[in-house]
């Protein structure tokens, strides 16, 4: 197999002043580029202060931002936030992408507090989610991903918990409110299946400082299945009482903003365990685990709605899927 050519500064340049020349603005130094992560592989990159350039570096990477561009062109019409626009894609590399998106003005839900308004702002996604006629997005290659167990992820976080316990770093009896028999409870109902972004979390949403947000980055990861996953998602990004807020707004019941929550602790959980051991198998900047901690805390928060324990079979958690 042939090895994939890392993207550098050079790589970019040399792309972006093709890109130009071919828009007719050929000439002078041309946009400053730089990497938008600092460590791992630069496949994002910031091009002036108007453009984002997406490099895959690899074959399945290639065919999700294929897949990507028509996806946003479907989902745009039915939420009320902003969605990249691409202005020019094509190959990088044989075989391996890139799109030339339009940058989204804003920070991060990691940067700004997202505000009672832009709780709205995110109801209406997830009602615009809801929408989008699943099969128009199986046509386009979305695939359906079947409802996660809560009840194998409760059992895994349990078996962690102790160990974040002995470090100091999280409270074993919170995971005994939820028992197997409430797991069960909060099962997927069937047929609740919907375009689901499945990567809600903070550096995801564009937020202006005002606390409205007012774009969702990063369609490559979205699939049809399980609408308590972005509830989920949100609750890591701007808190279980926002997210449950939000998806109440976007008309769901209960059951699945429950769930939500409850995913969202358990992957918190077992994630916080996860960059734990791997700080002790190798010493890493004890930075990195300031966002995976504030995930956990967002996660956990107590909110009204836990003191519901049962649930009415006729209560609407969902929409049935559109053809």
């Amino acid at each position: 197999m042939t090895q994939a050519p890392t993207p550098t500064a050079d790589t970019v340049r040399r792309l972006v002043r093709a890109l130009l020349e071919e828009g007719g603005t050929a000439g002078g130094p041309g946009p400053e580029v730089r990497p938008v992560a600092r460590s791992g592989t630069p496949a994002t990159w910031w091009v002036g202060a108007r453009h984002v350039l997406r490099l895959a570096t690899d074959r399945e990477t290639t065919l999700r931002r294929a897949r990507e561009l028509r996806l946003r062109d479907l989902v745009r019409p039915h939420v009320p936030v902003a969605v990249p626009t691409s202005v020019a894609h094509g190959e990088w590399s044989p075989g391996l992408v890139y799109t030339l998106d339009t940058k989204l003005p804003g920070g991060t839900a990691e940067e700004h507090d997202v505000s009672a308004v832009g709780e709205a702002d995110l109801a209406g996604l997830l009602r615009g989610l809801r929408e989008v006629p699943p099969r128009q997005a199986e046509t386009l290659g979305v695939p359906r991903v079947a409802p996660r167990s809560l009840e194998a992820l409760r059992r895994m976080a349990v078996a962690v918990a102790e160990r974040l316990a002995r470090a100091d770093e999280f409270d074993p009896t919170r995971l005994h409110q939820l028992t197997p028999p409430g797991a069960a409870q909060l099962a997927a109902q069937p047929g609740s299946a919907v375009l689901v972004h499945h990567a809600l979390r903070g550096e995801h949403l564009v937020v202006s400082a005002d606390g409205r947000v007012r774009g969702v980055l990063d369609w490559t990861g979205a699939v049809l299945g399980d609408p308590a996953e972005d509830i989920a998602g949100l609750a890591l990004a701007v808190g279980s009482g926002a997210a449950v807020r939000a998806a109440t707004l976007a008309g769901y019941g209960a059951r699945p903003c429950l769930r939500g929550l409850w995913l969202a602790r358990c992957d918190t959980v077992l994630r916080l365990a996860e960059d734990l051991d791997a700080r002790r198998a190798a010493p890493r900047d004890a930075e990195a685990l300031t966002l995976p901690r504030t995930r956990l805390a967002r996660a956990w928060e107590a909110i009204l709605l836990e003191r519901v324990t049962e649930f009415r079979e006729e209560d609407e958690d969902g929409p049935d899927e559109k053809a």
